[in-house]
Protein backbone atom coordinates (compact mmCIF):
# COMPACT_ATOMS: atom_id res chain seq x y z
CA UNK A 1 0.00 0.00 0.00
CA UNK A 2 1.58 3.24 -1.50
CA UNK A 3 1.92 6.00 1.29
CA UNK A 4 1.40 9.84 1.48
CA UNK A 5 3.57 12.31 2.32
CA UNK A 6 1.47 12.33 5.73
CA UNK A 7 2.09 9.14 6.59
CA UNK A 8 -1.24 8.24 5.55
CA UNK A 9 -2.19 5.63 2.56
CA UNK A 10 -3.24 6.90 -0.90
CA UNK A 11 -6.59 5.72 -0.69
CA UNK A 12 -7.25 6.94 2.77
CA UNK A 13 -6.42 10.48 1.64
CA UNK A 14 -8.36 9.78 -1.59
CA UNK A 15 -11.39 9.03 0.55
CA UNK A 16 -10.37 12.38 3.16
CA UNK A 17 -11.17 14.13 -0.25
CA UNK A 18 -14.52 13.23 -1.20
CA UNK A 19 -15.71 13.05 2.01
CA UNK A 20 -14.99 16.43 2.48
CA UNK A 21 -16.62 17.46 -0.50
CA UNK A 22 -19.74 15.92 1.01
CA UNK A 23 -19.68 17.34 4.41
CA UNK A 24 -18.41 20.69 4.19
CA UNK A 25 -18.40 23.36 1.25
CA UNK A 26 -15.39 24.20 -1.20
CA UNK A 27 -12.26 25.51 1.25
CA UNK A 28 -11.46 22.39 2.84
CA UNK A 29 -11.76 19.62 -0.92
CA UNK A 30 -9.69 22.46 -2.33
CA UNK A 31 -6.94 22.86 0.06
CA UNK A 32 -6.78 19.16 0.49
CA UNK A 33 -6.63 19.15 -3.56
CA UNK A 34 -3.85 21.98 -3.73
CA UNK A 35 -1.91 19.90 -1.29
CA UNK A 36 -2.38 16.84 -3.20
CA UNK A 37 -1.28 18.74 -6.14
CA UNK A 38 1.69 20.42 -4.74
CA UNK A 39 3.39 17.90 -2.81
CA UNK A 40 2.14 14.00 -3.84
CA UNK A 41 3.60 12.52 -6.48
CA UNK A 42 0.88 9.26 -6.98
CA UNK A 43 -1.04 9.87 -10.52
CA UNK A 44 -4.17 8.15 -9.32
CA UNK A 45 -4.51 10.44 -5.97
CA UNK A 46 -3.93 13.87 -8.35
CA UNK A 47 -6.38 12.50 -10.63
CA UNK A 48 -9.01 11.46 -7.93
CA UNK A 49 -8.68 15.13 -5.97
CA UNK A 50 -9.51 16.87 -9.15
CA UNK A 51 -12.34 14.57 -9.65
CA UNK A 52 -13.76 15.36 -6.18
CA UNK A 53 -13.70 19.00 -6.72
CA UNK A 54 -15.04 18.40 -10.39
CA UNK A 55 -17.64 16.48 -9.06
CA UNK A 56 -18.74 19.39 -6.27
CA UNK A 57 -18.57 21.91 -9.20
CA UNK A 58 -20.83 20.01 -11.17
CA UNK A 59 -23.32 19.35 -9.05
CA UNK A 60 -23.52 22.94 -7.78
CA UNK A 61 -23.78 24.07 -11.34
CA UNK A 62 -26.40 21.84 -12.12
CA UNK A 63 -28.59 23.19 -8.77
CA UNK A 64 -27.92 26.56 -9.62
CA UNK A 65 -28.97 26.16 -13.58
CA UNK A 66 -32.21 24.28 -12.79
CA UNK A 67 -33.16 27.35 -9.54
CA UNK A 68 -32.63 29.64 -12.81
CA UNK A 69 -36.18 28.25 -13.72
CA UNK A 70 -38.07 29.65 -10.31
CA UNK A 71 -36.10 32.80 -9.95
CA UNK A 72 -37.17 33.73 -13.88
CA UNK A 73 -40.90 33.09 -12.81
CA UNK A 74 -40.10 35.37 -9.78
CA UNK A 75 -38.63 38.42 -12.05
CA UNK A 76 -41.44 38.25 -14.11
CA UNK A 77 -43.77 38.75 -10.80
CA UNK A 78 -41.68 41.24 -9.76
CA UNK A 79 -42.28 42.90 -13.16
CA UNK A 80 -46.01 42.62 -12.92
CA UNK A 81 -45.82 43.40 -9.31
CA UNK A 82 -45.09 47.20 -10.90
CA UNK A 83 -48.47 47.05 -12.43
CA UNK A 84 -50.35 45.85 -9.61
CA UNK A 85 -50.45 42.43 -10.81
CA UNK A 86 -49.59 38.98 -10.37
CA UNK A 87 -47.74 36.26 -11.83
CA UNK A 88 -47.33 32.68 -9.99
CA UNK A 89 -46.62 28.77 -11.58
CA UNK A 90 -46.56 27.17 -7.98
CA UNK A 91 -46.26 23.96 -9.32
CA UNK A 92 -43.03 24.61 -11.50
CA UNK A 93 -41.42 25.72 -8.03
CA UNK A 94 -42.83 22.14 -6.78
CA UNK A 95 -41.73 20.41 -9.70
CA UNK A 96 -37.75 22.13 -9.40
CA UNK A 97 -38.13 21.35 -5.19
CA UNK A 98 -38.34 17.80 -6.05
CA UNK A 99 -35.51 17.85 -8.74
CA UNK A 100 -32.75 19.53 -6.81
CA UNK A 101 -33.87 16.93 -3.70
CA UNK A 102 -33.18 14.13 -6.39
CA UNK A 103 -30.08 15.69 -7.19
CA UNK A 104 -28.75 16.26 -3.29
CA UNK A 105 -29.32 12.52 -2.60
CA UNK A 106 -27.33 11.64 -6.13
CA UNK A 107 -24.82 14.01 -5.26
CA UNK A 108 -24.36 11.95 -1.47
CA UNK A 109 -25.10 8.36 -2.39
CA UNK A 110 -22.46 9.32 -5.30
CA UNK A 111 -20.00 10.97 -2.96
CA UNK A 112 -19.93 8.23 -0.51
CA UNK A 113 -19.48 5.59 -3.20
CA UNK A 114 -16.59 7.27 -4.22
CA UNK A 115 -14.92 7.22 -0.85
CA UNK A 116 -15.76 3.78 -0.02
CA UNK A 117 -13.91 2.98 -3.92
CA UNK A 118 -11.24 5.68 -3.18
CA UNK A 119 -10.23 3.46 -0.49
CA UNK A 120 -8.85 0.32 -2.73
CA UNK A 121 -7.94 2.79 -5.08
CA UNK A 122 -10.52 2.51 -7.58
CA UNK A 123 -13.34 5.07 -8.49
CA UNK A 124 -16.14 5.22 -10.31
CA UNK A 125 -16.59 6.48 -13.82
CA UNK A 126 -18.05 10.07 -14.04
CA UNK A 127 -18.24 10.07 -17.88
CA UNK A 128 -18.46 13.64 -18.58
CA UNK A 129 -16.33 14.72 -15.22
CA UNK A 130 -13.82 11.52 -16.44
CA UNK A 131 -13.68 12.91 -20.20
CA UNK A 132 -12.58 16.69 -19.11
CA UNK A 133 -9.69 15.76 -16.34
CA UNK A 134 -8.13 12.88 -19.08
CA UNK A 135 -8.52 15.78 -21.77
CA UNK A 136 -6.64 18.47 -19.52
CA UNK A 137 -4.42 16.35 -16.78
Amino acid sequence: MQKTKLGIGVGLLGAVIYLTCLFSGYLAPILLTGYVLLFEENEWLKKNAVKAIAVLIAFSFLTTAIYLIPNVIGFIDHIFAIFNGSFSISIVSKIVNVIVSAIDILEKLLFIGLAVTALNQKSIPVPVVDQLIDKYM
